[in-house]
């Protein structure tokens, strides 16, 4: 049976791969555990559950997949995201500084504040280093001479404009690269395998489009959750005799 001629793969190229979204590509980087924004140090919370015997198989890690880190980002980081990525139009500076101390704010555990200051600005960083985009770089000296904490929700919006990726994808590309953290950071800690940790990250994803949908249309005021459970558990994390992560 004969191959493709030359003049199939250039209309299968032609129908298939145009107009071809560049932003694309720089999502899928900026979501991999290749970029170096640090996430890689992070439990997110956690190892403390872990230590403190909350969280220590499969059925509990689920749990608190699905009733502390999904909520987190519907509630906080993904409406400061979606915020963040309209004001960048303007872009509108007094928005953003006003959404980056809400961010820091909004996390009552110092581990979880320190932990989204050193993302969120090695993430701008990395961004402005590699795009060399004025957009970044005038968001860096911005925050820098206004003392803005460098919240990772706003970076990864900020990532997201000068991409040129719509809000749907930004958002999208943060909920990913938050669970599949969390859980590839679950399998150094608990006896997870592999499958495991997958088939609960399909799970997980399987409720993101709903939580993005309503996270993209939180009005500011609305923006926060609490759980002092996980609270509790980052303020003791920080004293801890060991620990594997930062947070």
């Amino acid at each position: 049976m004969p191959g493709p001629s030359h003049t199939d793969l250039q209309s299968f190229s032609a129908s298939a791969l145009q107009p071809f979204p560049s932003w694309l590509l720089g999502l899928l980087q900026a979501g991999d555990s290749f970029y170096p924004t640090g996430s890689y140090s992070h439990s997110f919370g956690l190892e403390p559950l872990v230590q403190a015997g909350v969280v220590h198989d499969r059925a509990t890690l689920r749990d608190f997949v699905l009733l502390a880190a999904l909520p987190a980002l519907r509630h906080t980081e993904l409406p400061l995201a979606a915020h963040a990525w309209r004001a960048f139009d303007g872009p509108d500076w007094p928005q953003l500084a006003e959404l980056c101390l809400l961010s820091s704010a909004l996390k009552t555990a110092r581990e979880a504040r320190a932990a989204s200051e050193n993302i969120g600005r090695q993430r701008a960083e990395l961004l402005a280093n590699l795009r060399a985009h004025p957009l970044a770089q005038e968001y860096l000296r911005r925050a820098a001479h206004g003392q803005w904490p460098h919240a990772a929700s706003v970076s990864a919006a900020l990532e997201g404009r000068v991409l040129g990726a719509p809000l749907p994808a930004v958002l999208t590309g943060i909920t990913y690269a938050a669970l599949s953290a969390l859980l590839s950071a679950a399998m150094k800690i608990l006896r997870l395998g592999q499958t495991a940790a997958q088939s609960l990250l399909t799970e997980a994803l399987g409720a993101a489009p709903d939580i993005i949908t309503a996270a993209a249309v939180t009005p500011l005021e609305d923006i926060g959750w609490f759980n002092p459970w996980l609270d509790i558990a980052a303020a003791r994390h920080e004293s801890a005799d060991t620990r594997m992560f930062i947070s």
